[in-house]
C-alpha cells in the first residue's frame, strides 16, 4: 500500500474548513472525483456533484437504492449452481438539469471564463453550494449561485436553489430546468459507461446495450412535470417529478414542454442589472418493485404538494435540525488537527449519507453516490458499517439488519443448490440473488454468514434489543449455525478436529482454501452465538423459543452440535513461525516480491491472471490481521503482534477494505508510525483519489472503517460479548480525541487525553466499563477521569461517588483529592509491546 505521512490535498484549491468540504478553484481534467466527494444523498437517493446546467461533466448520475435492471449472466463454460441473475445499479432520469443561457450564448462551465468559483459540501447544513462570477462572451458578469439538497427528513424530496444575478448589465435569461432520462438518449454518460467497461475493471458496473427504462407515463400541468418508467427485465418503476418556481422582480414569462425521456420548464427572463432570478426546483423520486408507474407519480404528487405548502427556507431548516441530532450522536472530534478533522467529518457525513434513510434496503458499497460495483450490497455493511449505525444510530441499525432478515429465504434457496443446510447469504447481491459470477473469489466467500452473524451479535449486545432476534433475528443465527456444521466436518488423526475446506476468505488473492483462519475463528462465534441466542431465548422467553422451534423445526442435538463444533473448531498455527497461517497451505507458496513490483502494476488484479496470484503468498486485504481485530480476545498480545507483522509485508492495500484494520492492529501491537499511515491513507483514500476509482462513488466501508480506526483503534474500545473495554492508543501528536457510543439506550461521551481519559453520560442511566482492566462505573450525575499515568499498576474496582472523594486512600497510600471521581491505571507500555 502506497503510504501517505501528510495532507495530500492541494490546500491553495481546498481550504482547510473543518464544517465543509471546500473548492475554490475548477480544474478541468478531475471531473470524476470531484462529482464524487461532492455528491449529496439520504440513502435512499443520491445525486452526484454534476453542474447544475448539466454538460461537461465525467458521469451525470442520480441513483435510488436498490433501483436495478437484471440481465442473465452468461457463463463461457457452464457449470451447475453458477449465478444465473446479474444486477446493477440503474442511472435513474436526471432532475437536477438547470440550463442557462445569456443572451442566448449557452453557459457551460467547462468552456466559460469563470473569473471566481467555490463550491461548498455543508456538513452542517446539509446543502451543496455553489457560486461562479462569470464573464460571458461578450464581457457581461453573471453571478450563478445554487443551493441543491437532498433531504433527510423526507426521503423522496430534493430542493435546488438556482440564482442568477445580472452584474453590470442587463441581459435577456433562458433557464431551462429539466428532467432528462440521460441513460437512454445514448449521450455522454451511456458512452462514457461502456467505454469504462470496455477498459476491464470489475470494480466498475456493467453497461447496458439496450432500453433499459421503458416510458410508461408523462404528465404536465402548469408549473409541475412527472415522468414514469418500468425498467425492462427486472419490472421496477419509478415515478420523477419537478415543480419550479420563479422568484424576481424582472419581467418573465414559462412555458413547458414533455416528451417520453425530457421534460422541461423553460423561462424567459429580462433582466436587468442588479436584479436577482431565483428559481426554487422541488423534485420527488418514488419507487418500487411493482407499483403501477401512475400510482408513484399520485405519490410524487403529494410530496411536491407538502413542499409546496412549506416555506423553503424551513425546508433547509429541517435539513439543519436533522444534522444537529446527527453530530451530537456521531461526531468524532480531533482537537488541534484541523486538516483530518475535515476529513474525518467528510468521512462521516457520507456514513449518513449512505446510511440515514434505506429505510429497508441495504447499504451498497457505493451509497447512492455513484455505479461502482454495480450498486450492490457486500458484507462490508455488516463488518465496516454496522458498528458506527450501531453505536451512533441504533435504529439505523436495526433496518439494516431487517433488511438482510428479509433475504433469509433467498438465502436458504442458495444454501440447498449448494447442498447444503441453513442459509448461504450471497456474496454480492441487490435482490437477495448471488450475483457474482467468479465464484472462487465470491460465492465461496461464505464467510459471510459469520460476518451477519458478528453484526447482529453485536447489535443485539450493545443496544439490548432482544425483541430484534424474539422476532426473527434468531433466525439468522440459527440458519448460518446450520450452514456451519454442516459444510464442515470432523477429522481425526491423534484428535478430533472440525475442518472448514474450499472456501475462501476476505483475501481475494488467495481462492478456495481450506481451513481459512478467518472463517473458521468467525464460524466458531457464530456457532456460539448461535447457542448463547437460543439458550437465552429458552431461559427468558419461553414462548418466543417455542415459536421459534416449530418455525425452524430446531431440534435440541442441533444446538449441542454447534457447541461440540465451536469448541473443536480447527483453528491453524504454526509453531516455527509464531503464527497463525492465513489457510492450510498458505505457507508453503512463494512469496511475491511487493518491493520489485512496479507501480504500473498495481493493483494487481487489473494486470496478472487469477493464476498467477493464486499461487503466492500476497494479499490483496487483511484477511488473518481482521480476524485479530474482530475476535481480539481469542488471540494474545504476542501472537497479535507476530501475526501482524508477518502479514503486513504481504499485504498489497489493493482493497480499500484494508487500511483502517491494519491502523487498528499497528496501534494496537505497538507499531503507532505505521497506524498512523495507515489511518492516513484510508482517511484520504476518496478525497485525494489514492485508489484512481473515486469517480465511481465514494468507497462507503472505508468511511465506516474511519470511524472504527478513531473509536477502535486510537480510542481502544472493543465490545467483546456486550463488556466494553477501552485501551487508549491517541497518536503521539494529538491532543484529544473525543467520541459518543450510545449503549443500551444511554450515550457515553469519551474524551481521551494524553494521559487520561473522561466519560459523560450525556442522555441515559449508568454505564459500566472498563480502562485497562479497571471497571470505571459512569453515572448521570458527574463525569469519571481516568489517568493514565504509567505509574505502576493503581486498581480501583469502585468508582467512588462524589461524597465519598475526600480522604480516601488508595491502596498504594495515596489520597484521591479530585473533585471529578479519578482512577489511575497502567499506562500501555508501547515500547515493550513492540520488541
Amino acid at each position: 500500500m502506497n503510504h501517505i505521512t501528510s495532507d495530500p490535498l492541494d490546500r491553495s484549491r481546498f481550504p482547510v474548513d473543518e464544517w465543509a468540504f471546500v473548492e475554490d478553484e475548477y480544474i478541468q481534467g478531475d471531473e470524476g472525483l470531484t462529482e464524487t466527494v461532492f455528491a449529496v444523498g439520504n440513502g435512499y437517493l443520491g445525486l452526484r456533484g454534476n453542474p447544475d446546467e448539466g454538460r461537461g461533466g465525467h458521469s451525470f448520475g442520480t441513483f435510488v437504492n436498490g433501483f436495478h435492471e437484471t440481465w442473465p449472466i452468461r457463463h463461457a463454460e457452464e457449470a451447475f449452481g453458477f449465478a444465473r441473475v446479474g444486477q446493477t445499479i440503474v442511472n435513474v432520469p436526471d432532475a437536477k438539469v438547470i440550463r442557462l443561457y445569456v443572451d442566448d450564448e449557452p453557459f457551460v462551465l467547462f468552456e466559460a471564463d469563470i473569473l471566481r468559483h467555490t463550491r461548498r459540501l455543508d456538513f452542517r447544513d446539509g446543502v451543496l453550494i455553489r457560486e461562479i462570477d462569470w464573464r460571458t462572451p461578450s464581457g457581461k458578469r453573471v453571478l450563478v449561485t445554487s443551493r441543491r439538497l437532498v433531504s433527510f427528513e423526507d426521503r423522496h424530496l430534493v430542493v435546488i436553489e438556482y440564482e442568477v444575478t445580472m452584474l453590470d448589465s442587463s441581459a435577456s435569461l433562458l433557464i431551462s430546468s429539466q428532467i432528462l432520462n440521460r441513460q437512454d438518449l445514448g449521450d455522454q454518460y451511456h458512452a462514457g459507461m461502456r467505454a469504462a467497461a470496455e477498459a476491464f475493471d470489475p470494480r466498475k458496473a456493467e453497461s447496458f446495450d439496450d432500453r433499459v427504462l421503458q416510458p410508461v407515463l408523462k404528465r404536465n400541468g402548469g408549473t409541475r412535470a412527472v415522468l414514469g418508467y418500468r425498467t425492462t427485465n427486472s419490472g421496477m418503476t419509478i415515478a420523477v417529478g419537478a415543480e419550479h418556481r420563479i422568484e424576481t422582480d424582472a419581467e418573465w414569462d414559462q412555458s413547458s414542454q414533455i416528451d417520453d425521456d425530457i421534460a422541461k420548464h423553460v423561462y424567459r427572463v429580462k433582466a436587468q442589472a442588479g436584479q436577482k432570478v431565483r428559481l426554487v426546483k422541488t423534485v420527488s423520486y418514488h419507487t418500487s418493485r411493482g407499483v403501477p408507474p401512475r400510482e408513484l407519480a399520485d405519490r410524487c404528487d403529494r410530496t411536491l404538494d407538502r413542499a409546496a405548502e412549506t416555506p423553503t427556507a424551513e425546508i433547509f431548516d429541517h435539513q439543519r435540525a436533522w444534522l444537529d441530532d446527527f453530530w451530537q450522536r456521531s461526531d468524532v472530534q480531533v482537537a488541534g488537527q484541523p486538516e483530518i478533522q475535515q476529513a474525518v467529518r467528510w468521512n462521516l457525513f457520507q456514513l449518513a449519507q449512505a446510511t440515514a434513510r434505506t429505510d429497508g434496503q441495504g447499504v451498497a458499497a457505493k451509497g447512492v453516490t455513484g455505479s461502482g460495483y454495480g450498486g450492490h450490497y457486500f458484507w462490508d455493511t455488516e463488518i465496516y458499517v454496522l458498528p458506527f449505525l450501531t453505536y451512533t444510530s441504533p435504529n439505523v441499525a436495526r433496518n439494516a439488519l431487517r433488511f438482510r432478515l428479509g433475504m433469509l429465504d433467498a438465502a436458504r434457496d442458495r444454501a440447498v443448490e449448494l447442498n447444503q443446510r441453513g442459509a448461504l447469504f450471497p456474496w454480492r447481491t441487490i435482490n437477495g440473488l448471488e450475483s457474482s459470477a467468479y465464484y472462487a473469489a465470491g460465492t465461496a466467500q461464505y464467510h459471510i454468514d459469520a460476518d451477519i452473524s458478528h453484526a447482529l451479535s453485536q447489535y443485539v449486545q450493545a443496544t439490548g434489543d432482544e425483541d430484534f432476534l424474539q422476532r426473527g433475528g434468531v433466525d439468522i443465527l440459527v440458519e448460518t449455525a446450520r450452514l456451519w456444521a454442516d459444510l464442515g466436518f470432523w477429522r481425526s488423526n491423534g484428535d478430533q478436529r472440525f475442518h472448514i475446506d474450499g472456501v475462501t476468505g476476505p483475501d481475494e488473492y488467495t481462492t478456495v482454501v481450506d481451513d481459512n483462519l478467518y472463517t473458521n475463528v468467525m464460524a466458531r462465534a457464530n456457532l456460539r452465538a448461535a447457542v448463547r441466542a437460543v439458550t437465552r431465548l429458552k431461559d427468558d422467553s419461553p414462548v418466543a423459543f417455542d415459536r421459534m422451534v416449530a418455525r425452524l423445526g430446531l431440534e435440541e442435538h442441533e444446538i449441542t452440535g454447534w457447541q461440540l463444533a465451536a469448541e473443536a473448531m480447527h483453528i491453524p498455527y504454526d509453531d516455527h513461525r509464531g503464527i497463525h497461517p492465513q489457510d492450510a497451505q498458505f505457507l508453503d507458496k512463494e512469496l511475491w516480491d511487493l518491493e520489485a513490483t512496479p507501480a504500473n502494476k498495481r493493483p494487481l488484479l487489473l494486470h496478472y491472471h487469477p493464476l498467477v496470484i493464486y499461487r503466492f503468498q500476497v494479499l490483496k486485504q487483511a484477511d488473518v490481521v481482521l480476524a485479530l481485530y474482530l475476535q481480539g480476545d481469542e488471540f494474545t498480545p504476542e501472537q497479535k503482534l507476530r501475526n501482524f507483522e508477518y502479514y503486513d509485508a504481504l499485504t498489497t492495500g489493493d482493497s480499500t477494505l484494508s487500511g483502517v484494520v491494519q491502523s487498528i492492529i499497528a496501534a494496537e501491537v505497538g507499531h503507532h508510525q505505521l497506524s498512523q499511515q495507515y489511518f492516513l491513507s484510508s482517511l484520504y483514500v476518496d478525497l485525494a483519489d489514492l485508489h484512481k476509482n473515486t469517480s465511481d462513488g465514494v468507497h462507503v466501508a472505508s468511511t465506516g472503517g474511519i470511524w472504527s480506526a478513531l473509536v477502535n483503534g486510537y480510542g481502544g474500545m472493543r465490545d467483546w460479548l456486550g463488556s466494553i473495554t477501552f485501551d487508549p492508543r491517541l497518536p503521539a501528536d494529538w491532543d484529544e480525541l473525543s467520541f459518543r457510543v450510545s449503549v443500551k439506550g444511554s450515550r457515553l461521551r469519551v474524551d481521551l487525553a494524553q494521559h487520561e481519559i473522561v466519560f459523560t453520560i450525556e442522555t441515559g442511566d449508568t454505564v459500566t466499563v472498563s480502562v485497562r482492566g479497571d471497571e470505571v462505573r459512569v453515572t448521570p450525575d458527574a463525569p469519571v477521569r481516568v489517568a493514565l499515568d504509567g505509574q505502576g499498576p493503581r486498581i480501583t474496582t469502585r468508582v467512588p461517588t462524589t461524597s465519598d472523594l475526600r480522604g480516601l486512600m488508595r491502596a498504594d497510600g495515596s489520597v484521591i483529592t479530585a473533585s471529578i471521581p479519578t482512577i489511575s491505571v497502567d499506562r500501555y507500555d508501547e515500547d515493550e509491546a513492540a520488541s
